[in-house]
């Protein structure tokens, strides 16, 4: 068994046990409306919720109706054994409207353990943004198991839980094949009005997390492979994005001229030349940001360009980068903060990360500790250096600057292990 941590002491059963049939479990039915210990009858079986409850207020971060919130040490329980046993779980998790962070944990008693012993998987969850999350776990209990959350941390700031998912033992994880937002959504971007600065574009060449008020992406994520590369000339047609809300301020391909400053690609066009119209859709406005000349036609370029070779020997590629901070430096000097008359931000980082994968099925669940994973950190000037590699760092570097949760849709702890290893492979 892939368990970590230690036993908590066996608690006495909260009711008599049952069989219930697999999650996914999104806590649409049943009430409870204040916080003292109860039993809740859920879609999977009856649940008991101590100092939680469920929550239906806008405040409560949910897909549907209702969550459960949790306070305090609050926990919430299965009162009956999944028949088939665990190969992952992956839960929702917010915090409440503008409360501060939590921390929670995922604990499992499997039926064959005579003694009733909770057991700690994975690691404990740290909560921090009020936008739902994905955290998963990798359990692999072969029996009947049942599972409680616990929070940990954080007293009397509130925490959203939804949609409880577990897969049976012996069954691999939904797979994810040559999806752009296979890794995960960085800062959960939804196609919402009321998220104007983490608005999720989803197009069949990338996904763009964007933001209005900067005029430019958060980040953007791809999957590469051969298939996406062909004869197909560069089409050059920059142009705004009609699919932005419409009241919206679109910006053109005017709107950086004369600036000194590229209209860099997020996803580059050579990443997308098996058509005219995947290579097209690179050009709009929505993804790209103000890029020093030299950090986009150099130190990108040649990172991008060393990237597409490993296409070759029988790998794929999925990306995610972006930019942040204010204030870069172009070709015209000095320092620039703002574009198109204070409608796009240039930003003072520029941030790309590479996972290389064999080509195969179900590549999330392909990527280990040993995975390559590139991480770079540029500086937005033009007398950058054009060696990409001086720029590396790690996973977690990244995060810490920039606020988002990357490669979140890896088990916790693959991610651990990759997230904090600085790249030293060769760069050409």
């Amino acid at each position: 068994m892939s368990f970590t941590g230690p036993a908590r002491v066996a608690r006495q059963p909260l009711a008599p046990l049952h069989v219930a049939a697999v999650a996914p479990e999104t806590f649409e039915t049943g009430t409870k409306p204040d916080y003292p210990t109860g039993t809740v009858a859920f879609a999977t079986g009856s649940w008991t919720l101590a100092d939680a409850l469920v929550g239906t207020d806008a405040a409560d971060h949910k897909n549907g109706a209702q969550a459960v919130r949790l306070q305090q040490a609050g926990t919430l329980t299965m009162n009956f054994y999944l028949p088939n046993g665990a190969a992952t779980v992956t839960v929702q998790h917010a915090t409440y409207g503008t409360d501060g962070s939590s921390s929670w944990e995922l604990w499992a008693q499997a039926q064959s353990c005579d003694c009733a012993k909770w057991t700690k998987v994975g690691a404990t969850v740290l909560t921090t943004s009020p936008v739902l999350q994905a955290a998963s776990f990798v359990v692999n209990i072969p029996g009947p198991v049942k599972f409680e959350i616990r929070k940990t941390s954080g007293g009397r700031a509130r925490l959203d839980i939804d949609d409880f998912t577990a897969t049976d033992f012996g069954v691999a994880p939904p797979a994810l094949d040559n999806s752009n937002l296979a890794l995960g959504n960085p800062s959960g971007a939804q196609t919402d009005v009321s998220m104007p600065n983490n608005y999720l574009l989803l197009k069949p060449q990338y996904a763009v997390s964007y933001s209005r008020d900067q005029g430019k992406p958060n980040w953007v994520s791809w999957h590469l492979d051969l298939s996406d590369r062909g004869g197909i000339d560069r089409q050059d047609d920059f142009r705004a994005d009609p699919t932005l809300p419409a009241e919206w301020y679109h910006v053109t391909e005017f709107s950086y001229s004369g600036s000194g400053f590229d209209r860099g690609h997020n996803c580059p066009s050579a990443d997308r030349t098996s058509s005219v119209e995947n290579n097209s859709a690179t050009f709009l406005m929505t993804n790209m940001m103000p890029q020093a000349p030299q950090n986009n036609q150099q130190t990108w370029a040649n990172l991008e360009n060393y990237t597409r070779t490993f296409l070759a020997g029988g790998n794929e590629v999925y990306v995610v980068c972006g930019s942040y901070g204010v204030g870069g430096t172009g070709s015209a000097g000095g320092l620039t903060t703002t574009l198109d008359q204070g409608r796009v931000t240039v930003p003072s980082r520029c941030w790309k990360v590479v996972v290389i994968l064999p080509v195969g099925d179900n590549d999330v669940a392909r990527v280990n500790a040993g995975t390559r994973i590139i991480a770079i950190d540029t500086p937005n000037i033009n007398s950058i250096n054009t060696d990409w590699g001086v720029y590396r760092t790690t996973v977690d570097a990244i995060e810490a600057a920039t606020g988002l949760d990357l490669l979140s849709n890896l088990p916790l702890e693959v991610q651990a292990a990759v997230e904090a290893k600085i790249d030293a492979g060769p760069v050409n």
